[in-house]
């Protein structure tokens, strides 16, 4: 039985609620190579808790995602990648830290990074299990994989439009 094209696209993703394997990338096929991309945009979705990686006119990549919880939402508008990024922090504030940050508002304080990590720096099983769920301080939480992707590969400058 044949597939279109709609129905590919959409049959790759887990509904939300469904377990993430939050180590590994979001998508079974390679990460977009940027050198061929342009116009490269990303839209953080609140609604659907997806961050999709938007180039040459269309959407050429999907990353399950999370956003802030109620109690501390992730701001929405659009903004810009900032120059600030690392490969790790902790905060003991809230005892927990993340992996391969990227800044796109107030120079460090709202990210996106991977799931949590504890303050030996190992991953938190019971938060990284809520990707694709509201879950975070406000920052946009990643699976390890799509965080150092985005760590590596995503220019400064570039916009983020988060609804």
């Amino acid at each position: 039985m044949g597939h279109n094209a709609g129905s590919k696209t959409y049959a790759k993703y887990r509904a939300i609620g469904s377990t993430v394997n939050w180590h590994d990338p979001s998508e079974n096929q390679p990460y977009p190579n940027l050198k061929k991309v342009s116009k490269l945009w990303i839209y953080v979705s609140t609604k659907n808790q997806r961050v999709y990686l938007h180039g040459n006119g269309k959407v050429i990549y999907t990353m399950y995602c999370s956003t802030g919880r109620a109690s501390s939402p992730t701001p929405k508008g659009t903004f810009h990648i900032q120059a600030q990024r690392g490969k790790s922090f902790y905060n003991a504030t809230s005892h927990e830290g993340a992996n391969y940050w990227v800044s796109w508002l107030d120079h460090g304080v709202y990210l996106f990074h991977s799931v949590p990590v504890n303050k030996k720096g190992q991953y938190i099983p019971s938060e990284a299990e809520k990707l694709g769920t509201p879950a975070s301080h406000g920052c946009v939480r990643l699976t390890v994989a799509d965080a150092y992707w985005m760590y590596k590969n995503i220019p400064f400058g570039t916009k983020v439009v988060i609804k």
